[in-house]
């Protein structure tokens, strides 16, 4: 049984370039364009929207190629604090370097890198060295002089006049960037300022996707922006500028809403003349309601990922990487909209593993651990932590077992490898476990797949987990999220540790 499908992503991506196209010849002069949230593999908005292809903007990218290029905002401090691309696991400087290579197989120019408020950190001049060291650009941008109370200051040779102009040559120029906080907006501003002083007309805009400004306030796949972005403390909100200028709701969230009077003067000033837009919604070119064509699909799946939001954020508070009150904002976005942990099909699964360990007396070093994954034909699949392995690997083997029809009774192990693992992992490499991860699981199927044709077989159905919803019992061990990462599962844990030690390599 196939997914269900709630997008169109042909459609949208035919609206949205359209929509950028007017854009571009309603203004004159180069449209700097602002993108909002994810360049590439944008995976929240392909499971809040089943249909929405990950890589959308870079198709329509590649549909304007001749006519864009794109400048790579990275926030100085981000290098600095080695903050992490939780979808990859790689930090935000990595992240760039990838783009830089993704971009490049797309066929779409990468003109320049900018280290925003940079401020002398020894990690952004190492990043740029690295950079310039292979042939690409970078400027540096420090913070704005004056910024946000004198405006005087602000859009002066002080001001965004002090940092060095990007060239570029085409008529669009795509400014994004790892995360928030990149510096995009004031990348944009900077530019538009050097454009202007040159004589030369410029004009800006912003790619949005989420909020979906023309539906509902409390439309699911709007709280799931909320959510996602909890750490953050946006909120979406009615753009009362948009309702007084145009007689229409429309939704937007805080940040723009509230930052859209100075935007404007700023603008203004910068220009010269009344801006043309009167509404941060204005602003935005944003066609994703025109892809919805079945809003229940997309409803059912934005409220799954408030609740698989609320795991994830809640094992980061475990972890000390935020706050509880990120926790309590998703708890009580789900509140709202009725929602328990248990709605996620794959929780009780899971717990049900965890007990079964238990009552065989099969954990280990006293830990029970369970793990639940729904196929994509909706069957659910368990597995359940060992002395020989964890539970993610256990679950992954179960279920390509399971897909390639294989009885339960079968190994697809032999001893002879695990117990070299085993011994490997703890009398050489001085392990404090024996058991098996997900990372390790998979490469000693690699190994007996050249003796076992039965292994041979059900490795070719590991591309079939992508997608598939998966939770365990306990935060993974950093083999079984990178794994599981690789494999493309959409995974959900409990806030709890599988293991007393402090530290787990």
């Amino acid at each position: 049984m196939p997914p269900a499908i709630g997008f169109d992503n042909e459609r949208y991506l035919e609206q949205q370039t359209a929509a950028i196209v007017d854009r571009v010849r309603s203004s004159p002069g180069r449209l700097y364009l602002e993108f909002g949230g994810k360049l590439l593999f944008d995976y929240h908005a392909a499971r809040v929207l089943p249909g929405f292809h990950p890589n959308v903007k870079m198709q329509l990218l590649q549909k304007l190629k001749d006519q864009a290029e794109v400048v790579l905002c990275v926030f100085a401090g981000d290098i600095e604090k080695k903050k992490m691309r939780a979808d990859f696991g790689i930090t935000y400087d990595t992240d760039a370097l990838k783009t830089i290579d993704d971009l490049g197989e797309w066929g779409v120019t990468v003109r320049a890198v900018v280290i925003t408020r940079f401020s002398d950190q020894t990690a952004a001049q190492t990043f740029q060295n690295k950079l310039e060291r292979r042939g690409i650009r970078v400027y540096r941008h420090r913070a704005t002089k004056g910024y946000p109370a004198d405006l005087d200051i602000v859009v002066s040779a002080d001001g965004y006049g002090a940092n060095p102009y990007i060239e570029t040559e085409r008529p669009i120029v795509v400014v994004t960037g790892p995360g928030p906080g990149s510096g995009k907006l004031a990348t944009c501003l900077s530019q538009l300022y050097h454009e202007h002083q040159r004589g030369r007309a410029a004009h800006y805009a912003k790619f949005e996707t989420f909020p979906i400004w023309d539906l509902p306030l409390q439309h699911e796949v709007n709280v799931a922006y909320e959510a996602a972005t909890a750490d953050l403390k946006d909120a979406n909100l009615i753009d009362h500028f948009h309702l007084e200028a145009h007689g229409q709701p429309a939704v937007n969230y805080n940040r723009d809403v509230e930052t859209f009077p100075l935007l404007r003067r700023i603008l203004e000033r910068i220009t010269g003349r009344a801006s043309c837009y009167q509404s941060p919604t204005d602003m935005g070119v944003n066609r994703a309601s025109a892809g919805i064509m079945d809003d229940a699909v997309c409803r059912a799946a934005a409220r799954q990922e408030i609740i698989r939001r609320y795991f994830n954020y809640a094992c980061e508070y475990a972890m000390g990487l935020v706050e509880r009150d990120t926790v309590d904002r998703v708890a009580l976005l789900m509140r709202d909209l009725k929602l328990n942990p248990a709605d996620r099909v794959v929780v009780a699964p899971a717990h049900a593993a965890a007990r079964e360990a238990q009552a065989q007396g099969k954990g280990s070093h006293g830990f029970f651990c369970g793990a639940a994954m729904e196929l994509r034909d909706g069957r659910i699949i368990t597995g359940k932590n060992s002395p020989l392995m964890h539970a993610a690997s256990s679950l992954v083997l179960n279920a390509i077992k399971r897909l390639a029809g294989i009885p339960d009774h079968i190994h697809l192990l032999p001893p002879l490898v695990t117990q070299s693992l085993s011994h490997f992992k703890t009398n050489v490499l001085k392990g404090k476990t024996t058991s098996l991860d997900l990372e390790e699981t998979l490469i000693a199927l690699s190994i007996s797949a050249t003796l076992n044709p039965v292994a041979e077989t059900v490795i070719g159905h590991l591309k079939d987990l992508n997608g598939c919803d998966v939770h365990l019992t306990h935060i993974p061990s950093p083999g079984d999220a990178a794994g599981l990462r690789k494999m493309g599962v959409n995974l959900t844990s409990e806030p709890e540790f599988a293991s007393k030690y402090l530290f787990v390599d």
